[in-house]
């Protein structure tokens, strides 16, 4: 649905360059929602920007929905210039919607009359922008707030204003901006499970900007990390669980913990599907009459399935431990060598390093 390709943006101040995105390759599957996660600064609000166009990408491609928009906006006409948008590109971008940070609604109009904002833009009659409006509201739980002004709304309240009016034009795809960094944690679980309710009720595909691991935790399918203008990693939320050495693996699901002696084997177990609910440390335990302490442990329920990251200690170096680790990675789970002393002083093995079958 959102594909870029080489996607860079140079900010030119002065006689310096700035690149905010060095050659951005995503892909967002139809009908995901997709995270992208990064510091401030790592470029996240660019890649947004770009994807619609509100900021002109300095090379690269932006395809959305089958539409090469950087196409679109290079074509030009005498009434038309390049560095304007052409009406085809103008018709490509009402499929997408945007929803800010900071709201930015009119404090002169009413909820409905921001919602009717792009209904007028796009040349609707009086009756038909105030049904449309209407039908959004109730959309978003604001049916009874109609005919209020925003300086009377929470803040929660006024990004499902801004969402419904981010829905009017029908679009097919709804960009999210840090939509709910300037909100409470209540608050923002309740956007965001709108956000996942209107995901599947519409079949919107959802490109969402954060810098916040549990916004990715609590509604996304897939998600990218973003560093200095760059994609590092990407893929599904299950994929990058299952991966050695995922810096977004162990980002959403941190554990920590030291070694308690000289001589121990740290590992990162990561469950996920039906081994969640098992007993497999125990087992383990039980099978080779060893004692493991566990030294750290996250879990939470990613898409409705227990998803959960351990940090265990066994006894004695690495040559000690191959069988149990194992026996971890036969039961389906993920198992990630940390810190591994060998008899001898040696190297852990790469294989220990990567966690490799």
């Amino acid at each position: 649905m959102i594909t870029t390709t080489d996607l860079t943006k140079v900010y030119r101040t002065g006689e310096r360059d700035i690149t905010a995105l060095d050659g951005v390759n995503l892909h967002v599957p139809e009908g995901e929602v997709y995270g992208v996660i990064g510091q401030s600064g790592a470029g996240k609000s660019s890649l947004i920007r770009c994807v619609n166009l509100l900021e002109r990408p300095t090379s690269g491609t932006v395809t959305v929905d089958g539409a090469d928009l950087t196409a679109l906006a290079r074509r030009g006409s005498r009434t038309a210039p390049a560095r304007r948008p052409t009406a085809e590109l103008r018709a490509a971008r009402s499929r997408i919607g945007m929803v800010f940070q900071h709201f930015n609604l009119l404090s002169s109009r009413t909820v409905q009359g921001n919602v009717e904002l792009p209904l007028e833009i796009l040349g609707l009659d009086r009756r038909e922008r105030a049904a449309k409006a209407r039908e959004l509201l109730d959309l978003v739980g604001l049916a009874d707030k109609a005919r209020v002004h925003p300086a009377r709304l929470s803040g929660g309240q006024k990004q499902r204003v801004g969402i419904a009016r981010a829905l009017a034009g029908d679009p097919k795809v709804l960009l999210s901006d840090e939509a709910t960094s300037a909100l409470d944690p209540e608050t923002t679980r309740s956007v965001l499970q709108l956000l996942r309710d209107l995901n599947k009720q519409l079949g919107l595909t959802v490109l969402l900007i954060t810098h916040e691991m549990d916004v990715v935790k609590a509604v996304c399918d897939s998600a990218a990390l973003m560093s200095n203008g760059r994609i590092t990693e990407s893929g599904t939320l299950t994929d990058l669980l299952a991966t050695p050495g995922s810096e977004l693996a162990r980002e959403l699901f941190p554990v920590g913990g030291e070694p308690t002696g000289e001589d121990r084997t740290v590992v990162d177990v990561t469950f996920h599907g039906g081994t969640a609910t098992e007993p497999v440390i125990s087992q383990l335990s039980r099978t080779y009459d060893i004692d493991i302490s566990i030294l750290g442990a996250a879990m939470d329920t990613i898409g409705g399935r227990q998803v959960g990251r351990m940090r265990i200690e066994l006894p004695g170096p690495f040559e000690d431990n191959v069988v149990p680790i194992g026996y971890l990675r036969q039961q389906g789970l993920q198992a990630e060598v940390v810190t591994a002393p060998t008899a001898k002083g040696a190297p852990v093995p790469t294989l220990a390093k990567e966690g490799a079958e």
